[in-house]
């Protein structure tokens, strides 16, 4: 169903956001300090960093990808509504631009509000909500979409990844080992009403309900490196449990990453499947959603479903998350 095309004074931004990366290996030592804050520096840990740059060709594509999903997102939104209504821009948390920058860009094109739409689908106060601090802090009302992990595309789509990653396995995807995985968090947030892990669980089992898959797991991968328990069990150790169970081939889908970076291109891409070849084990990921057109779809249906709703919603800094 169209909606209707409600003119007023100015576009609605809309602000994509996302974590940032270093530019380069040259700007590891940046981009550590950035986010570490005022918290001291391991240089183990940076150094860490350094060669898991180096081991996917010292660059991560984050920042072009963002970049390309805002152009999508706004032509397709044009599209859909008369150019003109909103306008998008796109900033970071941890490198240029960053998120400030892109609400003072959203102001110049005369956005009178911004919609914050965060490039990661499960809502957690430490991802999430932070970055919804970040944009409440700038020049414009507004607010920031919390969870979109059942947005009924999305899930097609995802689907859709897993029986393309499926048809490289050697076995059929019913007698493959399955994964669906997310960023890990401190396992503190179960016990606070975070409903980050149940928002994963529920996509995974969505996407299993298409895929008519009765098996599966749910992995964590990318904890962070801090004495607290991290949630698990890692991806690294469904692994290891696999090949001990005697099987063949493993297909691990991260649904919790939209796009290629760090955490899909070196703990996936290159210690996974390292782990995964030296344990026997056949291994496919599903391609990440990147800025194919069908992934700007969902982002755009998620603007307009949130678009319906403001009128029932209160404006205010930042949105609840669930």
């Amino acid at each position: 169903m169209t909606e209707p095309r409600v003119r007023g004074p100015g576009p609605v931004g809309v602000l994509v956001m996302a974590h940032g990366v270093a530019t380069g290996v040259d700007d590891i030592p940046r981009y550590y300090a950035h986010i570490r804050g005022e918290r001291p520096k391991n240089p183990a840990v940076e150094q860490e960093l350094v060669d898991r740059y180096q081991a996917i060709g010292g660059h991560s594509p984050l920042i072009e990808i963002t970049a390309e999903v805002a152009r999508g997102l706004e032509e397709e939104l044009a599209r859909r509504h008369g150019s003109g209504r909103y306008s998008v821009a796109f900033g970071f948390r941890h490198v240029a631009p960053y998120i400030g920058d892109a609400l003072a860009r959203l102001q110049a094109t005369g956005a009178v509000r911004y919609i914050g739409l965060v490039q990661a689908p499960h809502y957690s106060a430490m991802s999430v909500g932070a970055y919804q601090r970040a944009a409440s802090a700038g020049p414009l009302p507004g607010h920031t979409i919390g969870a979109w992990h059942l947005e009924p595309r999305l899930i097609r789509l995802l689907a859709d990844r897993v029986r393309a990653a499926a048809a490289r396995l050697p076995v059929p995807l019913a007698d493959a080992a399955v994964a669906f995985t997310a960023h890990s968090l401190p396992e503190r947030i179960r016990g606070t009403g975070d409903p980050y892990a149940v928002q994963v669980a529920e996509t995974a089992a969505a996407v299993a309900a298409v895929l008519g898959l009765a098996t599966y797991e749910i992995g964590w991968q990318s904890a962070g490196r801090t004495p607290e328990a991290w949630m698990g069990p890692d991806v690294l150790e469904l692994l290891r449990a696999w090949a001990r169970a005697g099987r063949r081939a493993a297909l691990v889908a991260p649904v919790g990453f939209v796009s290629d970076h760090l955490e899909v291109l070196y703990d996936l891409d290159v210690e996974a499947r390292a782990l995964a070849d030296s344990l026997g084990l056949a291994f496919v990921r599903t391609q990440s959603l990147n800025a194919d057109p069908q992934y700007i779809r969902v982002l755009a249906d998620v603007v307009g479903r949130d678009e319906q709703g403001k009128r029932d919603r209160p404006q205010r800094g930042a949105s609840a998350g669930a």
